[in-house]
């Protein structure tokens, strides 16, 4: 308990009073306890709410806390709750996207979670949209401040996804 406390004391120790911005490490911690949290329901909830606490989020905090909220869906098990939490992280998920048209690991998130959203809810009409665009940053090779383990693992989940064409499937991986 102490360490997650030091974490997140880490994660939002530079944190702006005006805008929610994280530093490179802060932003590196948040990636890997999202990792963690996609089993672990208390570290969702408890990620979601110092996220949702920052004022003023950027475009990537705010894609991060609809993240979030789909995990939030995962680990419930109600059915209303499902649905209600997946309908709130897409609208939080285009919130970021209409803050941030040009960022890959936003459209990303979006895609991914539409993935793993079944097909019969409806939630997943960005699929088509957001491959386009993440095809897109492939191609002309603007991965924006993305590391290079983000573009090879997005690479891998999108050739995985049985989603992309054999064209799209060659740009993908020159970068794996």
């Amino acid at each position: 308990m102490i360490k997650l406390r030091i974490i997140f004391f880490l994660l939002f120790a530079a944190s702006n009073i005006t805008y929610a911005q994280l530093s490179t490490s802060e932003i590196s911690v948040l990636k890997t306890n999202m990792v963690k949290a996609v089993e672990n329901s208390k570290l969702t909830d408890s990620l979601f709410a110092k996220l949702n606490k920052l004022p003023n989020k950027t475009a990537l905090i705010t894609a991060y806390t609809g993240t979030l909220e789909a995990l939030k869906a995962k680990h419930s098990w109600n059915p209303y709750n499902k649905i209600k939490y997946v309908s709130r992280s897409l609208r939080t998920m285009q919130k970021a996207i209409d803050m941030d048209r040009e960022n890959m690991e936003i459209r990303f998130m979006r895609f991914s979670i539409e993935f793993y959203t079944p097909s019969f809810l409806g939630f997943s009409t960005d699929l088509a949209t957001d491959k386009k665009e993440i095809i897109k940053h492939y191609q002309n090779e603007n991965f924006g401040l993305a590391d290079n383990e983000l573009v090879k693992n997005v690479a891998k989940f999108m050739i995985d996804s049985k989603k992309c064409t054999p064209a799209e499937i060659k740009i993908l991986n020159k970068h794996l």
